[in-house]
């Protein structure tokens, strides 16, 4: 039984799903001055719900200094925060026709067929 589907096609009337773009971090490649600059895999493109997060969700990100629009993801699939033994960065997920940058900053919850993650706006 597939919950995640029920459980959203309950909230679709409230909240519809949207249609994002994730890129995936691969790593980073070295830029002048010995910068590092990230470097990501092909988009993927396909619906998600963003809500914003409850009181016990903001509790588990409160000590990441994170600060701004801050929102949470349900996406099929998966996505990733920073995974320091994988020399990889936070995943990007574009919204708003691709004109909203949002960083993946934790992962909440992670299931065979899909995640829920912190997301948070990047500045332009």
């Amino acid at each position: 039984m597939d919950l995640r589907s029920i459980a959203n096609a309950g909230i679709q009337s409230v909240n519809a799903d949207e249609i994002v773009s994730v890129l995936r971090s691969n790593g980073y490649t070295m830029g002048a001055g010995a910068r590092q600059v990230p470097s990501y895999a092909a988009p993927a493109v396909g619906p998600a719900q963003v809500q914003a997060l409850d009181g016990d969700e903001l509790k588990q990100i409160e000590n990441l200094n994170v600060q701004g629009s801050i929102r949470g993801i349900y996406l099929r699939g998966v996505l990733a925060g920073v995974l320091r033994p994988d020399g990889t960065g936070g995943d990007v997920v574009k919204r708003n026709n691709d004109t909203e940058t949002w960083l993946v900053v934790k992962v909440l919850e992670t299931w065979p067929t899909w995640t829920k993650a912190v997301i948070v706006l990047q500045e332009p």
